[in-house]
């Protein structure tokens, strides 16, 4: 029996830590499934880390990171040597993850040859075509192109169903971080940052990084979290800050120098997941930490005006703060002084995942290739927390 060649495309970090569960649910199948990995590298150095955590060995790297580089300069250098590979191996099916670049051009490039697109983490709307920007139109686009639809909850196939694209396609899968973070949180966990924390202080775990909220946003979130600390004695922060100059420079320039808030090097999903697990709750723009949080039972403070995950948000796990400094320290307050608020946040059913969407994917792709029985789909409200 000829093996079904499935070639898995990612190039950033929060797409590795999401594809990991799903390249290794894979290579369990490697009786009926060729697994060809393709890294593009958009993120480099935390990109590698991922790979590193999960054992993962790319078989084509096509390393574009350069510094300075524009989304026109990324597309571009996919589009160019993502192409030869696919050629070469001639996939049955290429995989694609979420909304990033590497996203949109590695689907341009498999329609370009006519190979079947599978988009995972399909179906993510806001409206907005530059919030976020620009994995907004990233994911649209991707759809338009896709064969195959692994939507995570029943919204996203909702938003796919009003876009015409066929029932037959969508399965909703549930997302792969809630598989990731079996395969990570370790209760005998231990990093250097612990050493520095006062274990009877809350910790409060901080990320934030996009492009949009990059300037004035990221500024006045950073200012109301240095009046929070120094207002709440019980809590610390810790803050793993992204590799950005930008980034970089605002933490500094604010947030530095506080005793009781520790920058430090970004972290490998290992250590992030560990720490969130160990946090009282989490402010970020991130979007995969948005699904990841209510698992672990942490409340969220979105630090975005909109989000791409309203599940969570009706779930009552997600609260969108936005960035205007007065509502984020209403916000925090409210969670460190409103032990109702913080229950109701912390024990909201998780809409996010069972921790088994990699093993409903892997079934779907074998049963559109005529390979085995179709996927039960993720039910919301029964999955874990």
């Amino acid at each position: 029996m000829k093996k079904l060649k499935v070639m898995v495309v990612f190039g950033t970090r929060p797409e590795a830590i999401k594809m990991a569960p799903l390249v290794l649910e894979l290579q369990k199948h490697s009786d009926s499934i060729e697994t060809i990995t393709v890294v593009t590298a958009q993120h480099r150095q935390m990109l590698d880390q991922v790979l590193e955590t999960f054992r993962i060995e790319p078989h084509y790297d096509l390393d574009i990171m350069g510094k300075n580089q524009s989304l026109l300069d990324i597309t571009g250098k996919i589009l160019e040597k993502f192409d030869p590979v696919v050629k070469q191996e001639l996939p049955d099916i290429i995989l694609v993850h979420g909304d990033t670049t590497t996203t949109f051009a590695a689907s341009l490039v498999a329609f370009y040859n006519q190979v079947r697109i599978g988009h995972v983490e399909a179906g993510l709307r806001t409206f907005d075509k530059y919030s976020p920007f620009p994995e907004e139109m990233n994911r649209q686009m991707t759809d338009c192109l896709a064969d195959l639809y692994f939507a995570p909850t029943s919204e996203s196939k909702e938003n796919l169903l009003k876009e015409n694209h066929p029932e037959s396609a969508i399965v909703i899968t549930g997302n792969t971080a809630i598989d990731a973070l079996k395969l990570t949180v370790q209760s005998d966990y231990y990093h250097e940052v612990l050493d520095q924390l006062d274990p009877d202080k809350k910790l409060v775990l901080v990320t934030m990084h996009r492009r949009e909220n990059q300037g004035q946003p990221m500024r006045n979130v950073f200012t109301a979290l240095r009046e929070m600390v120094d207002l709440h004695q019980e809590i610390e922060v810790v803050y793993p800050v992204h590799l950005s100059p930008v980034v970089q420079e605002a933490a500094n320039d604010i947030l530095a120098g506080h005793n009781r808030i520790h920058l430090i090097e970004p972290l490998d999903v290992l250590d992030f997941h560990n720490l969130a697990s160990r946090s009282y709750f989490i402010m970020t723009d991130s979007g995969g930490v948005q699904e990841e949080a209510p698992s672990l039972g942490k409340p969220v403070l979105v630090l975005r005006d909109t989000t791409e995950r309203p599940e969570g948000v009706r779930a009552g796990t997600l609260k969108l703060v936005g960035t205007d400094p007065v509502c984020v320290k209403e916000a925090m307050t409210k969670l460190l002084t409103d032990e109702t608020v913080y229950r109701q946040m912390s024990h909201a059913p998780n809409p996010y995942g069972d921790g088994n969407a990699s093993e409903r994917i892997v079934q779907t792709i074998k049963h559109y290739f005529g390979f085995g029985e179709s996927a039960s789909e993720f039910k919301e409200g029964a999955g874990t927390q």
